[in-house]
């Protein structure tokens, strides 16, 4: 049993804890053998806590044997992204401007995994923030994809998604602000959810956007995300998110069918708006086929371009990490990686009437949902295809082009990504299950459901202890800023100077690389208006 206890799933190794046939001490320690003799090849933990894991796996194993075990959470390692504050641990947000910093306390999801008798193996690699892609201009390394080294693991959790894959641990801490735990997810080839927005509270989490941040569970099954977020999902009256609502038992409905389930299929999205490979759309296509074999009744549906989502997404998430951001820009702007950097300079561009027209729309955006999920239980639509080499990855591709993940964090409501199927060259391709707000027990239902007909969780990624990983030959990411214009040029040195940053030339290159195509996000998004449309983000009391 000693050389698979690394693949148990969480539901399997909770089992033969509660049963006694699994010392939790021994998972720890099976499990901290395996990363140090691996990570080196992933750089998926910033900082391991082995020492800390071991204490509360004696503590879990000796309230176990005295009768009080607390739950399927019970004596199960797992790993937080780095943006999850530890007391007393370090927790960098993947950055140098976070490189020494040691909360005092707990963040409120953490603390619930600690209640549920879960055991911290340690803090896992992010992009910079949440933000950004991967780097290799900051102090830890980008993590790599267990199903090949030299390829991407997604971003920006992209150190849980891996942990999970190379089997370092079951469980694993995410966030989503545009798809960063469902990307991951997909390119790893595990189960990402993102629960509905207020279910999970985020105090405690270094924010990216107060108004699209998620926190959810990454595992290798939905059945054991759904196990991790009934310890996680609650009330928080200081989440100014979060408000009080039933929660069920998640777990309970794993199993039913799906006789009767309305599902909409978002085909435009990969047949014609971001078109798919073609491997890629095969796979889709197949997941589709079998949840009509699994009794449900599918209809093709169409909604906006996926470009329409991503502006009011970057218009509204970019004004807020900035501003969250802004003194360390302004004190420290070349500690930022330059992922990074692409991404958040190009927020001075946007003005308080870009703002309020991206939440505007965003509110628009809400109300054209409401027919959509009085037709539709669920939507399916695309995660990601096959990872793509990490040195391939160039800053800039933010700004050019939308994805499908934006979609679910946009309506509010919670997503799945699951394995659909893998390339002629191994690599994992992913499926979006997507719901109305609050319906975080049928999406994680019908995600069951889909991986038990397309049978795919008993393949795992191989890795060897001892094998190099690939050397990674950092890309020329010289900005090109020959589409910028003098004007554009002009505006964008006022705009930066007015939010009281003090650009170099090297940065300013980086702010006008980018700058056209905010502009032209602002510019789409800026339309007639009467008084009284009113933004997404008004707040009612009694929520």
């Amino acid at each position: 049993m000693n050389a698979d206890l690394h693949f148990l799933t969480i539901a399997e190794a909770g089992r033969q804890i509660k049963a006694k046939k699994l010392s939790p001490v021994e998972y720890v320690d099976h499990l901290s053998t395996r990363i140090e003799s691996l990570d080196d090849q992933i750089s998926a933990f910033i900082t391991p806590t082995f020492g800390l894991a071991r204490q509360q796996a004696k503590a879990a194993e000796s309230e176990i044997m005295a009768g009080r075990y607390l739950g399927p959470m019970h004596g199960i390692p797992f790993g937080a992204k780095d943006i999850y504050e530890t007391a007393g641990i370090l927790t960098t947000g993947g950055s140098r401007i976070a490189q020494q910093h040691v909360p005092a306390q707990d963040c409120q999801v953490v603390s619930k995994l600690y209640e549920a008798g879960a055991v911290l193996l340690g803090k896992l690699n992010t992009h910079e923030f949440a933000h950004g892609g991967p780097s290799l201009d900051l102090p830890w390394p980008p993590v790599r994809n267990p199903w090949d080294l030299t390829r991407f693991s997604g971003g920006s959790s992209s150190g849980s998604g891996a942990a999970v894959a190379a089997g370092f641990v079951g469980a694993a801490l995410g966030t989503d602000t545009g798809g960063s735990i469902r990307g991951p997810a997909s390119l790893c080839g595990i189960a990402g959810f993102m629960p509905s927005s207020g279910l999970v509270s985020r105090v405690g989490v270094m924010p990216n956007s107060f108004t699209l941040d998620h926190c959810g569970p990454m595992a290798w099954t939905v059945e054991d995300c759904a196990l991790m977020l009934q310890a996680m999902a609650g009330h928080d009256p200081a989440d100014g998110n979060s408000f009080e609502q039933p929660i069920p038992n998640y777990a309970a409905s794993i199993g039913q069918d799906l006789k009767g389930l309305r599902v909409g299929v978002l085909r435009y999205v990969w047949e014609e708006d971001l078109v798919a490979s073609e491997e890629h759309r095969q796979a889709l296509d197949n997941a589709v086929t079998i949840f009509k074999n699994l009794g449900a009744s599918v209809q093709d549906c169409r909604l906006r371009p996926m470009q329409d989502y991503m502006d009011v997404k970057v218009v509204i998430a970019e004004t807020e990490i900035f501003a969250v951001q802004q003194q360390g820009l302004t004190e420290r702007p070349h500690d930022y990686g330059r992922d990074f950097l692409t991404r958040i300079l190009p927020a001075v561009m946007f003005q308080s009437l870009d703002f309020l027209a991206a939440t505007r729309e965003h509110k628009r955006m809400l109300e054209e949902m409401k027919p959509i999920y009085e037709k539709f239980d669920l939507l399916l639509m695309p995660g990601f295809g096959p990872a793509q080499p990490i040195t391939s990855h160039r800053p800039i591709t933010f700004w050019r082009k939308a994805n499908t993940q934006v979609l679910a964090n946009i309506t509010g409501g919670p997503a799945v990504s699951v394995n659909c199927g893998f390339n002629a060259s191994g690599l994992p391709m992913g499926l979006q299950i997507v719901g109305a707000p609050q319906t975080d027990a049928l999406v994680l239902k019908a995600g069951h459901a889909f991986e038990q007909a397309i049978g795919l969780r008993h393949k795992r990624p191989t890795l060897k202890p001892g094998q190099p990983a690939p050397p990674l030959v950092a890309p020329d990411l010289t900005p090109d800023t020959s589409h910028c214009d003098a004007r554009t040029r002009d505006f964008a040195a006022r705009m930066a100077a007015n939010a009281g940053l003090k650009l170099d030339d090297a940065l300013m290159e980086v702010l006008c690389e980018a700058a056209p195509h905010a502009l032209e996000m602002t510019s789409r998004l800026r339309k007639n208006r009467n008084w009284f449309d009113e933004p997404a983000n008004v707040f009612r009391s009694g929520q």
